[in-house]
């Protein structure tokens, strides 16, 4: 679901590459020495300075109503099952998705450009000659919800806190921030040490929520609260039940209303969120009208249960839509700070016992495709030989990094099975990599270490839906004589077990920006994130030719060099097997009641809930008006 704003991750230790090796933003269109209303990491931009409003939002959309949905994304510390608190940005506690949309952002991002983003709280921003100093004046409109004014002290006290004792997704990043200066009442100066990536200053600058100093005068930052915060944003929190159910109310007189990056959007009354500990309640409070939106993820769910009489009388509508424009990965993390899994023959043998092919046909209904890449369904995903340029980058790396076997091959695709769910080509492969690994059957039948250990792989799950998947693949394991079960435990369990990396196996999917950061990447694959509780490094893989490869990501120059790393580091991930990617759908399905309004997608993101409405026409006609 994240990140980058849905996106924010990790950025990479200093040690692995000198500040010359960095670019700034590319100059194209972020000139240097004068006020700019945006900025992209290649310099291309779509729109002008006082543009009016996004060509994807819609000012003439009434305004009113309920919108009661399901969210299929989420950042930070939030758990779409349930919530204890309302501080998002912190680590402790679970807090419920969209609180991001109470608060406002320096710059916010173009949902229909793939990595520009435009000056929101901030007026304009000036970058200093050497590209380590930003500089943004604020709107003297920029207001909290309590009519105080947002200030560059609010902006520096964000910042600093945030570094010092936010959410790891968002303080990693912030390791190149050296300073923040209030120069005055108006006016803030992030200044970087020289070591930021060329597209760091995009996530710094469009996804930190600016909090209030004097609000936090006499609270605690970091604390977990069921306090509703001081914001500025679009919306703020109305009533709720910790755990059951969360609404947030849109504030009428929100000062961003009418600019540009404001106007348009955000135009129901009401956005309430149920919390459902399973979803097959989630999915039976649809059938009944009380969600009224929902993404669907369940493939049995949407190809046998989508026959209840509001489907057939043609109240809800049932939509398939096109996939976002970005890079997807849905996939297996082993823990590799358990020893066991340290040997990539051991990962490569737990991979080959999935039967993609029967899991398809017996209990997806044909719906997925086999997932083979980090970077699923984008132009990132490698494929084939490497063509020239990935060759010269290549090149490049063997002079200091040992290279895996097969990089220069094509790019790893697992191999498919003969859909029996026992494949014995497979299996007989999986048990000569453990035996080659060390792991050898015991009387039983169980596979034993030379110190007699059992190789004992429990795959944490969150809801009872996953027992059915994983169970197949369960089952195979045991066969080569893994010691392999499910474990599972309530989403605040899982949601602390995940943080703290207490788990053997586990799966996770992330939605990459269009252009993900160097940063973000390194929150999932680097070293830096490798040991810090609360990253998306679940793997613990920390590997010195990733970094490498995360920091050419960085200091790319252009879209084509950005392009080539991005497919030289897949190749190199999917080589090292530290995740197992498993599955994935060429489309979103989508289910709604049909009370709604709305325009054409965006490419690269659509956030449903601040662009759609209610059509008070079709809400009469189905009874929902």
């Amino acid at each position: 679901m994240i990140i980058d704003r849905r996106r924010f991750l990790a950025v990479a230790a200093g040690g692995f590459a000198a500040s010359a090796m960095f670019p700034r933003l590319s100059p194209a269109a972020n000139a240097r020495g004068t006020p700019l209303h945006g900025l992209s990491a290649f310099g291309d931009l779509k729109y002008p300075a006082g543009f009016a409003r996004f060509d994807y939002a819609n000012p003439d959309a009434p305004a009113g109503g309920v919108f009661n949905f399901q969210p299929w994304y989420w950042y930070f510390n939030q758990n779409y099952q349930s919530f204890n608190t309302l501080n998002t940005f912190v680590r402790r506690g679970d807090a419920p998705p969209r609180m991001e949309m109470c608060f406002d952002t320096l710059m916010v991002s173009a949902h229909d450009e793939p990595d520009a983003i435009y000056c929101h709280v901030a007026e304009t921003v000036t970058i200093s000659e050497d590209g380590n100093r930003f500089t943004f004046r604020l709107r003297d409109i920029a207001r909290f919800h309590d009519g105080a004014p947002i200030t560059a002290g609010d902006v520096k006290f964000t910042y600093d806190r945030i570094k010092a004792q936010g959410h790891p997704d968002l303080s990693l990043p912030l390791r190149p921030l050296a300073e923040v200066i209030a120069e005055n009442a108006r006016t803030v100066t992030l200044v970087f040490d020289g070591t930021q990536s060329a597209q760091a200053i995009l996530t710094i600058a469009s996804t930190y929520p600016i909090q209030s100093a004097a609000y936090y005068a006499d609270r605690t930052f970091d604390t977990s609260t069921l306090e509703p915060p001081l914001a500025s944003g679009p919306y703020k929190v109305g009533r709720f039940n910790a755990g059951s159910f969360i609404e947030f109310e849109r504030v009428e007189d929100y000062w961003a209303r009418a600019i540009g990056t404001g106007a348009g959007q955000n135009h129901f009354q009401t956005i309430r969120i149920e919390f459902f500990t399973e979803r097959q309640a989630g999915f039976e409070a649809f059938k009944k009208g009380e969600v009224t939106w929902r993404r669907e993820f369940t493939s049995k769910t949407w190809a046998t249960e989508y026959n209840f009489p509001a489907i057939t009388d043609g109240r809800v509508v049932q939509s398939l839509i096109d996939a976002d424009v970005r890079p997807s990965m849905q996939a297996w993390a082993l823990n590799q700070r358990r020893e066991r899994f340290a040997d990539r023959r051991v990962r490569d043998a737990i991979a080959l016992c999935f039967d993609f092919e029967w899991t398809n046909q017996n209990l997806f209904y044909g719906l997925y495709e086999r997932s083979h890449s980090l970077f699923a369904g984008s132009q990132y995903e490698a494929s084939g030989l490497p063509d020239v340029a990935e060759t010269a980058l290549i090149d490049k790396l063997a002079a200091d990094h040992d290279l895996p076997e097969g990089i220069r091959d094509e790019a790893h695709m697992q191999p498919a099975a003969d859909g029996s769910g026992r494949d014995r080509a497979r299996l007989r492969e999986a048990t000569r990599l453990l035996a080659e690994a060390g792991w050898r059957a015991d009387g039983e039948g169980r596979l034993r270490n030379a110190g007699g250990e059992t190789l004992d792989v429990e795959m944490l799950i969150r809801s009872s839906i996953f027992e059915r998947i994983y169970g197949p693949y369960v089952r195979t394991m045991n066969l080569v004589g893994i010691n392999a079960s499910l474990r599972l435990v309530d989403p605040a369990q899982y949601q602390a077990r995940t943080s703290d990396f207490d788990f053997d196996m586990v799966g996770r999917a992330i939605g990459w920006t269009p252009t993900p950061t160097q940063s973000s990447l390194e929150g999932v694959f680097g070293a830096a994130s490798a040991d810090l509780p609360g990253s998306r490094n679940w793997t613990g893989a920390a590997d010195p030719l990733v970094d490498a490869l995360i920091a050419e990501v960085g200091a790319a120059p252009d879209r084509d060099a950005y392009r080539t790393a991005m497919r030289v580091l897949d190749r190199v991930l999917r080589l090292r097997r530290d995740w197992i990617p498993n599955w994935r759908a060429a489309n979103q399905f989508i289910a709604y009641w049909d009370m709604f309004g709305f325009d054409d997608k965006p490419d690269y993101f659509w956030p449903i809930e601040a662009l759609w409405w209610i059509d008070e026409e079709k809400a009469r006609a189905i009874g929902k008006a």
